[in-house]
């Protein structure tokens, strides 16, 4: 290999190539690169603003001046993931002559085996934070009609109708690609490159294919009560019995008499709303989002009716039982950020991003072994600013 430029250029830049086309699921969310951030260290932070909420006054006669209230999010970078080589001075010898067979051998399944991983986290961590959920549990999809309802909540909070994407596992794509088959439309995507695991568009989505779809395993009770405690508007937790063990976090559950509401117009729907239980839920207090905002006076007003003791808490899915969790979604409904890692000085380093994505690479020589060391690593932060812009699709039994 020539001298004029150094290894690690090459690799970095081939690998992320390579995170670019192999990710899957990060490759439909919304991706953030900011540049302000490099050579951050772990535990920096990012904050994020949410879009205002206003009333709506009635009338032309009376104002009713609003504050600015402005809420944002934090997405915290603190997840260092990477893959690390040996290569011995025989391998270097026979293997460097030709970078591409180099990057075939070494680069290409390295970087695909890390992309896999970070894929996998970051559906789990967007599965986790959806609490729309459609299908009927412990039937199977195989067809549009779950797919259907998951489309109408997501229109029913404004979603925006571009850039939608479905992931699901072989299993249900198989079916329902057999069934729908007719159905999907490929003309304008063979102008493009396709992207790993697309099989093509039907239902205002694109589908992709990918079987590291989070499995949730609903715990052995799935029905309980309300127990008094804090009833008011904007609550995040519920005081609960009836339960002999805690729920896990992912579950979904309705609570009866509280509905899902139109974001603009405040108009109830017909249906209840779903709750997601959140980290910390004991068998006696039950940790959910998004919090129940039923003040009719609040911009941020999201349910109508008044969760009240006795009332009556249901979770979708039968006990003791697994469903994998099939996903909808727009782009913007989940964040994944990646940040550059600082450069090391004493040693051959290079940072590359492209895209949303940033990663570094190492390479240094171990002298008492006759090794050349070889490190990929990436520093990013997931979130889910509008979950709501989301939905599962449940349907048989794992």
């Amino acid at each position: 290999m020539a001298n004029s430029f150094k290894l690690t250029d090459l690799v970095v830049k081939d690998a992320v190539r390579i995170a670019h086309e192999k990710g899957v699921f990060i490759g439909m969310v919304d991706r953030q690169y900011d540049e302000t951030f490099k050579g951050s260290k772990q535990g920096d932070t990012i904050r994020v603003r949410y879009p205002n909420k206003y009333n709506v006054r009635e009338g032309s006669r009376v104002m009713d001046v609003q504050d600015q209230t402005e809420t944002n999010s934090t997405i915290t970078l603190a997840t260092q993931d990477g893959v690390d080589m040996r290569f011995n001075s025989a391998e270097l010898a026979t293997s460097f002559d030709q970078y591409k067979g180099f990057s075939k051998r070494f680069v290409e399944p390295a970087v695909s085996r890390l992309v896999s991983l970070i894929d996998q986290k970051m559906l789990a961590f967007a599965t986790k934070a959806t609490n729309q959920v459609a299908g009927t549990a412990g039937t199977a999809m195989t067809d549009l009609t779950a797919v259907g309802l998951a489309r109408a909540k997501l229109n029913q909070q404004l979603a925006p109708s571009v850039d939608r994407a479905i992931m699901g596992d072989s299993i249900v794509m198989a079916g329902m690609s057999n069934g729908l088959k007719g159905l999907f439309q490929d003309s304008e995507q063979i102008k493009k490159q396709y992207r790993e695991g697309l099989m093509g568009r039907t239902a205002g989505a694109d589908w992709y294919e990918n079987d590291r779809i989070w499995t949730m395993t609903n715990t052995a009770d799935v029905a309980g009560e309300i127990n008094a405690g804090t009833l008011t508007s904007g609550i995040t937790s519920l005081t609960v019995d009836g339960l002999t063990v805690a729920p896990t976090q992912g579950m979904v559950f309705t609570v009866e008499g509280v509905y899902e509401i139109h974001p603009e117009t405040r108009q109830a729907y017909a249906h209840l709303k779903q709750f997601v239980v959140g980290s910390g839920s004991t068998t006696t207090s039950l940790v959910f989002s998004p919090a129940i905002i039923y003040d009719t006076s609040n911009p941020y007003q999201n349910a109508s009716g008044t969760p009240v003791d006795n009332a009556d808490i249901v979770f979708v899915g039968a006990a003791s039982t697994a469903y994998n969790q099939q996903l909808m979604f727009q782009k913007e409904a989940y964040q994944f950020v990646s940040v550059d890692l600082p450069k090391i000085n004493d040693i051959e380093s290079s940072v590359y991003q492209f895209d949303g994505l940033s990663l570094r690479v190492n390479k240094g020589y171990n002298i008492n072994n006759d090794e050349l060391l070889m490190r990929i690593d990436i520093l990013y932060g997931m979130a889910a600013l509008r979950p709501e812009w989301g939905c599962r699709m449940i349907g048989s039994a794992n």
